[in-house]
């Protein structure tokens, strides 16, 4: 087994955040797999753990309100795109 560790979410974290979680992905690899292999499946588990989202979301604070209102604006869009107004 190759053990990668994804420190990200504990370098990245604001300057006043307390609780230090390190996310760890663990890949399981035969031995007679290559690195490339293990790389690749580390790449796709890595997207799937959506780190860079969460990176992006705590470099800046964004009030409650504004989340709100951009998914409801969201919202509107896509019930929009559905009945035909967008094209």
């Amino acid at each position: 087994m190759i053990w990668i560790k994804c420190i990200l979410s504990y370098l990245c974290r604001p300057k006043n955040y307390q609780r230090r979680y390190i996310t760890m992905l663990i890949i399981d690899s035969k031995d007679c797999e290559n690195i490339d292999k293990a790389l690749k499946k580390y790449k796709k588990k890595f997207e799937k753990a959506k780190v860079l989202l969460q990176l992006r979301e705590r470099q800046s604070f964004t009030k409650p309100s504004i989340k709100r209102r951009a998914q409801v604006l969201k919202a509107v869009y896509k019930q929009q795109l559905a009945t035909g107004k967008f094209e």
